[in-house]
């Protein structure tokens, strides 16, 4: 297996420690992808099993391999796990300049939320897409309904773009209100 730290850094902030995922987090990656109110708003729901937090760790570690740069981070306060953050490139028929756009996620443990580490974090990982890798635009979607997720992007300088419907196969509660997606552009940022 390739160390996919050497394609992607270290991050921090005033309480944030942010670390690239790697294999010895798949534990706290369990944790947090079992515990049914952080899956409330995603996927189908639910929490996943073992098996499914496996499967989609191999995934999230290849990311930084496949796109150097981009990744996830497993957040610490205090050596203690409180989620993690990523940044994956954005692309899509609608993008002009793809590969110069970032698409910005989290995931936070419930007993930190409302504690501003998720804008804290989200803030870090804005920063270095635009200062260091460079990206003109950063984009975030959750459900429309997901209200807490959506303070989090309004608070750290994102914008509400569109509301659009996908056909999820297995619909959740909420999914007939459609999926949000907010955005800063590098311009706005720096202003």
């Amino acid at each position: 297996m390739s160390d996919h730290r050497l394609v992607q850094v270290e991050l921090s902030t005033l309480r944030l420690a942010l670390v690239p995922l790697s294999d010895e987090h798949l534990e706290l990656e369990v944790e947090l992808d079992s515990d049914p109110d952080v899956m409330r708003y995603l996927g189908n729901g639910r929490p996943r099993t073992r098996e499914a937090v496996d499967r989609v760790h191999r995934d999230r570690i290849a990311l930084a391999t496949r796109a150097p740069g981009f990744g996830f981070w497993v957040g610490f306060v205090d050596a203690t796990f409180v989620g993690w953050w990523n940044l994956r490139p954005q692309d899509g028929p609608d993008l002009a300049g793809a590969g110069r756009h970032g698409s910005l996620g989290y995931r936070l443990l419930p007993r930190y939320w409302r504690r501003g580490l998720a804008s804290e974090g989200a803030r870090e990982v804005i920063r270095y897409g635009f200062q260091d890798l460079g990206l003109s635009r950063i984009v975030a979607e959750t459900m429309a309904v997901n209200v807490a997720s959506r303070a989090t992007m309004s608070s750290i300088g994102m914008a509400h773009v569109r509301t659009f419907h996908v056909g999820w196969d297995e619909p959740i509660p909420g999914t007939e209100h459609g999926e949000v997606e907010y955005a800063v552009t590098r311009g706005e940022w720096l202003a």
